[in-house]
């Protein structure tokens, strides 16, 4: 279940000793995560994965707040936060990050399973659904200096106000939850809160296609999962979508790579089944 450098970050941040331990914390905390939504990344415990620092972007993020250490970081989609508590652990300052994600039920269990409350772990979490226009805002991609002034983000409530300010953003298992409509909408909303200074960055994961089209590798094998109601993009689309739609073309520069997805992540699937995930890096130029 747990890698040992997830093994070893889980018993640092949760400060127990023991493994038998943790692992009882952990099935216990994603026993209440299925009851409050039995997403497929609750079913396999990618919640204690450490997906953010295995992206081949990682040191790109880690490079860019060395730089700019005032650099704000969203985690859109964040779940329990062990990605954001990763970047922390790697010195990104808490401060200066927002998590969000359209369940707080799961936020709270992430205070649960890493032993933490608001107080100790100081991170803006801001839940609220990417479809809510009034949510994450109706602007357009900004390129020139932001309209607006860097807002306080201890007292922020939505998105919205973070219009060209954010440094990065990162969205893994996220846009495959969306028609491919929504999908455009969620990436031309995320396009217009990222800042328009070279080097910043959207980045992640999520499942993909060779070709892209609705998955019909497989039905849904449990209650959560899309199966053959997923739209994937392939690398080709996924680029045209940022690099033309979101952005004005040739104003940022797509990374993008569908890979076999690794067969441990596939279990409750039948064995001949393959599917793909799709690598990549918005950066702004």
């Amino acid at each position: 279940m747990l890698r040992p450098e997830e093994e070893a970050f889980l018993l640092s941040t949760t400060g127990l000793t023991d493994v038998d331990a943790l692992k009882t914390l952990i099935r216990s905390v994603q026993a209440e995560a299925t009851e409050a939504f039995p997403y497929p990344c609750i079913r396999r415990f990618d919640f204690v994965k450490l997906k953010i620092s295995r992206l081949p972007y990682y040191e790109r993020l880690m490079s860019l707040v060395k730089s700019d250490p005032n650099a704000l970081l969203l985690d859109i989609g964040c779940c329990f936060g062990n990605d954001v508590r990763k970047v922390i652990a790697d010195g990104y300052p808490a401060e200066n990050i927002i998590a969000s994600d359209l369940r707080p039920e799961f936020w709270n269990l992430g205070h649960k399973l890493f032993k933490s409350d608001p107080g100790t772990f100081p991170v803006t979490f801001l839940p609220g659904d990417v479809l809510d226009t009034t949510f994450i805002g109706t602007a357009s991609p900004v390129y020139g200096a932001p309209c607006t002034q860097r807002p306080d983000l201890r007292g922020l409530h939505k998105l919205a106000p973070l219009t060209g300010h954010l440094r990065a953003i990162h969205a893994s298992d996220f846009f495959h939850l969306f028609t491919e409509a929504n999908q455009a909408a969620v990436a031309r909303a995320l396009g217009a809160l990222l800042s328009p200074a070279r080097g910043s960055m959207i980045f992640g994961t999520h499942v993909a296609r060779p070709n892209k089209g609705l998955r019909t590798e497989a039905s849904p094998p449990a209650p959560g999962y899309l199966g053959n109601r997923m739209f994937c993009h392939d690398a080709q689309s996924w680029t045209e979508l940022w690099d033309g739609e979101v952005f004005q073309k040739g104003t940022v520069r797509v990374e993008a790579q569908v890979v076999e997805q690794a067969r441990e992540v596939l279990v409750v699937l039948k064995p001949e089944v393959t599917f793909y995930q799709l690598i990549w890096c918005v950066t702004r130029l």
